[in-house]
């Protein structure tokens, strides 16, 4: 390797990968998962030295394995379970499991094999990926320098009250690089009240700050590779699987897999009780929060007790303005990426791992925005979207399951 390992830890990664491991391997081990990777900027060229850089750091995560510490601080999750953290003891990383190649200056990544133990490494990859190439592109510490400019500027604005929200830090995935995050969280912590903690297991554990997440889209795609399961319903059971898993804990709900206003089909009472909170990830925040309400109120809930999390593509700017709007009427929270670890003089990259197929049956996210939907058969995609549509279009949306 020319640059020092990416990855040091397996706990390197956003807490969501254990909260929706844990479920697979107390309910779906029989199911195997395919994941590729996109990168969604225009014009981005990879190289075969990058290629070779990325190979060697895969290499060097699947020799690691979880120390007796890192498995201690994953006990001490009230959520996740002993048995869990034992089949942890014994995990490490499959090298086969991962197959990359460039075509022509176009990077791809595919992996494959089971549910539980692919799906861990997306966060991995995407960290590998992004470092590489910007350590490989660019000069790397003219980039640092840019970031350490913006970042002071931003804890100023906290400082002067320009900012006055509270937000998790969500950017593992499109980092700068490793030691970046490690510095601008020491330097968020020390020097703002706002940040109420990190996706990011391994730092969650180094600076005694809360981890946080819950579950993403890749858990409610799962369901669709799932024969018994209808695919307009995944919705509903991917909630029942996690609420019998959690029992309340881990409360947040990701509402856009399949389309917002079909989640709120299955968001029934006994759901909208069971579930601290929704997710935003796409579309616009405001229509969203406004059809969240409004569902919230058809039920006589609190607002005062539920949680609005916002997390797409946020910057500061735009978080304080939608806190501003919501902050009287329900709990706002943020979960903010790429803004905090990759904001520098260059544009950052763009950059996903989808599941794209359970047990050889292709899968896909509609999202409530057209340009996120990611799905390699387009058949399957025209599929699904008409599912979604024919129990959107019913008479009764509370038919029984």
């Amino acid at each position: 390797m020319k640059l020092e390992p990416i990855i040091v830890s397996l706990l390197d990664t956003d807490l969501y990968k254990f909260n929706m491991n844990q479920v697979i391997f107390h309910k779906h081990t029989d199911l195997t998962g395919e994941y590729h990777f996109k990168c969604r900027n225009e014009g981005v060229e990879f190289t075969k030295e990058m290629l070779d850089e990325i190979n060697e750091q895969i290499d060097y995560l699947c020799k690691l394995r979880f120390t007796k510490k890192e498995l201690e601080y994953l006990k001490s999750i009230r959520f996740i379970k002993d048995d869990y953290v034992e089949f942890l003891r014994l995990y490490h990383p499959i090298r086969d499991y991962v197959t990359t190649y460039l075509d022509g200056t176009e990077l791809h990544i595919i992996v494959k094999g089971p549910m539980f133990s692919a799906m861990q490494f997306e966060i991995y990859l995407l960290e590998i990926v992004n470092e590489v190439y910007f350590r490989f592109k660019y000069n790397y510490y003219e980039l640092l320098e840019s970031a350490r400019k913006r970042l002071d500027e931003k804890i100023s604005a906290f400082n002067n009250g320009k900012y006055t929200f509270k937000y998790a830090e969500f950017g593992s995935r499109r980092r700068l690089s490793r030691v970046w995050q490690d510095e601008l969280l020491d330097k968020l912590i020390k020097n703002t009240n706002n940040m109420v903690g990190t996706s990011n297991v391994y730092f969650a554990m180094k600076y005694n700050i809360k981890p946080i997440g819950t579950y993403a889209h890749e858990y409610v795609q799962m369901y669709q590779g799932i024969d018994k399961i209808p695919l307009a319903y995944t919705n509903y059971y991917a909630m029942k699987d996690w609420y019998d898993e959690y029992r309340g804990d881990n409360g947040t709900a990701l509402t856009d897999t399949v389309t917002t206003d079909l989640f709120l089909r299955d968001f029934n009472r006994s759901m909208v009780n069971n579930y601290s909170g929704v997710r935003h990830d796409s579309g616009d925040p405001y229509v969203w929060a406004e059809k969240i309400i409004n569902h919230y109120k058809k039920y006589d809930v609190n607002l005062k007790e539920k949680t609005l999390l916002f997390s797409d593509s946020l910057n500061f700017d735009r978080a304080q303005e939608i806190y501003e709007k919501y902050k009287d009427i329900t709990k706002v929270s943020f979960g903010i990426g790429t803004f905090v670890t990759n904001d520098t003089m260059v544009e950052p990259l763009n950059i996903v791992i989808k599941l794209q197929y359970v047990n050889g049956r292709p899968v896909a996210k509609l999202s409530d925005c057209e340009a996120k939907a990611m799905c390699d058969d387009e058949n399957y995609l025209k599929y699904l979207k008409a599912s979604v549509k024919f129990r959107l279009e019913r008479e009764d949306g509370n038919e029984r399951i």
